[in-house]
């Protein structure tokens, strides 16, 4: 295949309040200052911020299309687009991950944001195929907001409390129900 671009597969994950959507955003203007022509999706279920962008807990935004799924992605894609960016993966139905390896097969370069793990502490979604697929991975951590150390978990709150392991696995939200925690301070009540 000599000549054709050479595609890949990005990751950036971790847990919430990281900074994926920001590494996300970066990476896209940078490539939308080297010229080239990128095209984002967002999962219509995230409309924390705005409908049409995808936009970090900081406040950095870049225009997105809001999609269902990954069959409306294909639909939507812009032929001219040679840098994808598809935010909060785990959202979106199983067959994302193909999707994002069909386009890296294409020459493509696709950037994929997503929680590794829910606030179970449990593999999200596609995130965990995703991960394994890719040809690079980022993970970042937060800041523990009970001790201070490096966060690797989400925790979620209910009335200001630890949400209990039989609570639903999706609820958007933001800082007023979630946090970012260290594994030692990450409780998930069981009974």
């Amino acid at each position: 295949m000599m000549g054709q671009q050479m595609g890949s597969l990005e990751v950036i994950t971790g847990s919430m309040f990281c900074g994926k959507t920001e590494e996300l955003i970066r990476r896209l203007r940078r490539a939308t200052i080297a010229k080239q022509k990128i095209q984002v999706f967002k999962p219509v279920i995230d409309d924390r911020y705005a409908y049409s962008k995808v936009t970090s807990h900081a406040g950095s935004d870049i225009e997105a299309l809001p999609i269902n799924n990954s069959v409306e992605l294909l639909e939507h894609l812009d032929a001219n687009a040679t840098v994808i960016g598809i935010d909060e993966a785990q959202f979106f139905d199983a067959a994302i991950v193909d999707v994002a390896n069909q386009l890296a097969d294409r020459g493509l370069r696709v950037i994929v944001t997503g929680l590794d793990t829910d606030f179970r502490g449990e593999p999200f979604g596609c995130m965990p195929v995703m991960i394994a697929k890719a040809d690079k991975v980022d993970k970042l951590s937060a800041i523990c907001m009970v001790c201070g150390e490096p966060a690797t978990r989400t925790q979620r709150l209910i009335d200001g409390r630890p949400a209990h392991y039989n609570e639903p696995i999706i609820v958007v939200g933001a800082s007023n129900m979630y946090e970012a925690r260290c594994r030692r301070c990450h409780d998930v009540p069981r009974d």
